[in-house]
């Protein structure tokens, strides 16, 4: 088997978009990403972080050994005949159907009708084509544009002779994909059989009549070569393309030090290279090279046989923190970012606090400049047809689809640097607005809403409700995400958040992350940190409650009821508080600006002071 280049995606596009059992639609062709268990894991490199990988084991089991970035090309322009040309991850032609553009034939890349056209120097060239045409020999092909997929993460060829003959029929006859229009919409893209004359168009696959004019899933993962043994998942026509074909399910965190115990911190950090180290006398050795070299900043306040003990502890796995949910992943975060003494010199998270904006110091408690920050994501799965947020309960989720044959033993993972505002809201004046009538009020229309949108999916609709808290600090997030992208220099889907919130037995928390995170430098350019200052701070905030108190789309966006058509956000849209969906941990799901300011449909439920 030969190895072709056909194209090239930034590594983190592979967590976020392109991710294992994902289409790549290439400018002439489409390719489906293969399994882990595809990929050269010795050109994979690790990354450590101890906390993300013992979430990572919570969720995929203990056999999980490492996080490691994809492949990376170090050349920008190797030459395509060398071994670091070969360096990616591996990925087949998917759909198998292809459609000849000029005489409409459809048929499989591997039927003998079609042969490929490489482009060593040009991979993004790469095509199929139709050699026996009648309409020419040169006739490009291209994928076919329609597939099945399901709930349950499967993924197949659209059914064609199945479709055209309206069930198993014995007719095995040269298909025709032709269109009787200009308007390309599905009632005017028709498949037609040339031996027998059956004729259908596309607008049966999709909508209720799909149900009866589609088979049942055969429960198959291209990316593995596999097929499961049964689904009971109904399947569905997707468009090559289409946004719901791949959710990534990912986990992240923020690479924040333990208070109060920065050894073990450096210990993980640099585990990579520690874990080697057979005796203390080789450790000294080792040491020396660091701080040669600047590695592990820090370390070398240390003896070496506190570090030495240090790496044994973690050995045997005393020091390993154990993370069970997303609260426990962000309650660390927490206690770093509230501490009264937070770093300031560590490498990966260089922190300043700064008072609270004067106007807003009744209700903005404390302000922290995170001038350096890194994050770690780690993907886990994936789901098609629905989005893996639609439930935060794991047991409700659509089901994950698995990233390699078997139990993975690594998962890919990518780090990302950059700076970040943090903001906690007095939790005194938190609590009391929490508990007042017009809160509640409002809490019971977004929970009227969230029972319906879980109603009609079958949920528990007592599971999964974050609450008023967090709703309000989530529209707090948004609307300073929107201001700070007009003031700072960074895009809006450049900025992300990091909601804490908890009103439970345990500590409380509420309070925001707003940072930066890129894996070049548009995520350290300094604008945020400026902005994050008291004198900018408080008029960015002045200047986003000013802008949601009027919607360009009101009164109808002031006036949605959550519960009337059962969604999960009230008094927002896409004109006054949704973000970007790679700035959003929850989807644009659980906003309400009526919980922040006074709006045409609701007053006293805000939790600012009207804006001067």
């Amino acid at each position: 088997m030969t190895t072709t280049a056909v194209g090239d995606v930034r590594p983190s596009q592979l967590l976020w978009t392109y991710g294992p059992g994902a289409l790549i639609d290439l400018p002439n062709l489409s390719v489906v990403t293969m399994g882990l268990d595809r990929w050269e894991v010795n050109r994979c490199p690790p990354i450590e972080e101890a906390r993300l990988l013992a979430a990572v084991r919570q969720v995929l089991g203990p056999q999980v050994q490492r996080l490691r970035m994809p492949p990376v090309v170090a050349e920008e322009n190797p030459n395509p005949f060398s071994a670091e040309a070969k360096i990616g991850v591996p990925v087949r032609p998917f759909p198998r159907w292809l459609r000849c553009v000029r005489c409409g034939l459809l048929a499989e890349f591997d039927s003998g009708l079609f042969s490929i056209k490489e482009n060593p120097y040009r991979p993004h060239e790469t095509h199929f084509l139709h050699t026996s045409c009648e309409k020419g020999s040169r006739s490009d092909a291209v994928p076919a544009r329609f597939l099945l997929a399901c709930r349950n993460g499967h993924l197949d060829d659209f059914p064609w002779h199945w479709f055209v003959h309206s069930g198993s029929a014995g007719c095995r006859g040269t298909l025709r994909f032709f269109e009787r229009g200009a308007s390309l919409q599905t009632e005017d893209l028709w498949v037609k059989c040339d031996a027998c004359g059956a004729a259908r168009s596309l607008v049966h696959a999709f909508g209720a009549e799909a149900r009866n004019n589609l088979p049942a899933c055969r429960g198959r993962h291209p990316h593995l070569d596999a097929y499961d043994a049964e689904c009971d998942e109904e399947a569905r026509a997707v468009v090559l393309g289409a946004t719901n074909s791949w959710f990534p399910i990912k986990l992240s965190v923020l690479a924040i030090p333990h208070t109060g115990d920065s050894l073990s911190q450096l210990v993980a950090d640099g585990w990579e290279d520690l874990s080697e180290v057979e005796s203390e006398a080789e450790l000294v050795g080792l040491l020396k090279g660091f701080k040669r070299r600047g590695i592990l900043p820090g370390l070398e306040r240390f003896g070496a046989d506190e570090i030495w003990a240090a790496i044994q502890e973690k050995r045997a796995g005393e020091g390993e923190q154990q993370v069970v949910s997303e609260g426990d992943m962000k309650r660390p975060e927490w206690a770093v970012l509230t501490d009264a003494n937070p770093p300031t010199d560590w490498p990966h998270f260089l922190s300043e606090r700064v008072p609270p904006p004067p106007k807003h110091a009744s209700h903005v408690s404390e302000v922290l400049l995170v001038k350096r920050l890194r994050e770690v994501n780690a993907l886990i799965g994936y789901t098609r047809v629905e989005a893996p947020e639609e439930s935060s309960d794991p047991d409700e989720r659509p089901s994950m689809a698995p990233l390699c044959r078997g139990r993975p033993e690594w998962v890919p993972a990518t780090e990302v640097h950059g700076e970040g505002i943090f903001l906690r809201l007095d939790e005194q004046r938190v609590r009391r607005w929490e508990l007042s009538a017009p809160a509640k009020a409002r809490d019971a229309r977004l929970f009227a809403g969230h029972r319906g949108w879980r109603n009609a999916r079958r949920l528990d609709p007592a599971k999964g409700y974050p609450g008023v808290r967090y709703a309000m600090l989530h529209t707090f997030a948004h609307l300073l995400i929107r201001e700070l992208a007009l003031e700072c220099g960074y895009s809006a889907a450049s900025i992300r958040e990091r909601i804490y919130a908890s009103s439970g037995d345990e500590e409380p928390m509420a309070g925001i992350l707003l940072y930066t995170a890129a894996a070049d430098s548009d995520g350290t350019l300094g604008g945020l940190i400026e902005l994050g200052k008291p004198e900018n701070l408080g008029l960015i905030i002045d200047r986003a409650l000013r802008r949601a108190m009027i919607c360009s789309s009101d009164p109808l966006c002031s006036e949605h009821d959550p519960a009337g058509d059962r969604s999960l956000h009230a008094a927002s849209c896409h004109a006054c508080a949704f973000v970007a969906e790679t700035s959003c941990e929850r989807a644009n799901r659980y906003l309400d600006r009526a919980l922040l300011v006074d709006t045409f449909d609701s007053a006293g439920a805000a939790f600012f002071d009207r804006p001067e």
